[in-house]
């Protein structure tokens, strides 16, 4: 877990008794030595999901970090792809690692919150990967929201998750211990650090989609070993 040149276990205490913007903009710099980055291999699935090289004009990514998602997006896109996240410290990390990104769409990043993002109709592809226990159970349906407002019409919200473990796995219930953790630290606490596992998971969020007027394709077995149980969703407006 702790990588040479990751974060140190004192550096992953402070962040969690930082705000969640906080704390990121602390480990901004080791982030990518971290095991929450979503893996590669996860990313490049995700982006043969969404097409060919110079197949989309423009892409936005939503919670972008260090710009993962949008080292592969920009060589999809023809005109523009960006980036979207709260934490000043990740979206300089995305900067540095952008410049070398291949393709040659115009490359944005915006600081902003995901669940008020400032596009209306503007991208053929909207993605998230990897941060989905930042956003709140009950806040799942203004985030949604957000997105199919900044996709044109026909455009699509790309995404990794997954099903909810079965009971019966060491997962199920280390993800509920450190959501109980979680929810202490948040009631006597504060500001809050919102993070938190099993959530938009699938199918459930299939249902919160199509509520929200999005067509729903999964995309099972999509992911490379070990990465087998993610689910790649592809929501259509």
């Amino acid at each position: 877990m702790f990588h040479p040149d990751g974060p140190s276990f004192r550096e992953l205490m402070i962040q969690a008794l930082s705000s969640t913007e906080k704390g990121y903009d602390l480990i901004a710099k080791k982030f990518d030595h971290t095991p929450f980055r979503t893996p590669d291999p996860v990313v490049e699935a995700m982006a043969k999901v969404i097409g060919e090289p110079r197949s989309i004009r423009a892409a936005l990514d939503i919670c972008c970090g260090t710009g993962a998602s949008m080292m592969r997006l920009r060589a999809l896109c023809t005109e523009r792809v960006v980036g979207l996240d709260f934490s000043q410290g990740m979206l300089d990390e995305a900067e540095r690692r952008l410049k070398d990104a291949p393709g040659e769409a115009e490359v944005e990043l915006v600081r902003g919150e995901a669940l008020a993002p400032p596009f209306h109709e503007e991208f053929d592809v909207v993605t998230c990967i990897g941060a989905f226990g930042h956003i709140l159970v009950e806040d799942e349906d203004r985030f949604i929201a957000g997105v199919h407002r900044c996709l044109r019409p026909g455009g699509r919200f790309v995404f990794v998750t997954a099903p909810r473990p079965p009971a019966t796995s060491k997962w199920f219930w280390m993800a509920h211990g450190f959501n109980a953790v979680m929810r202490v630290r948040n009631a006597v606490l504060e500001p809050q650090f919102i993070m938190y596992y099993l959530t938009f998971e699938w199918p459930d969020v299939a249902r919160k989609l199509t509520r929200a007027g999005f067509s729903v394709k999964a995309h099972e077995g999509a992911c490379p070993a070990p990465f087998t149980n993610a689910v790649i969703v592809e929501a259509t407006r």
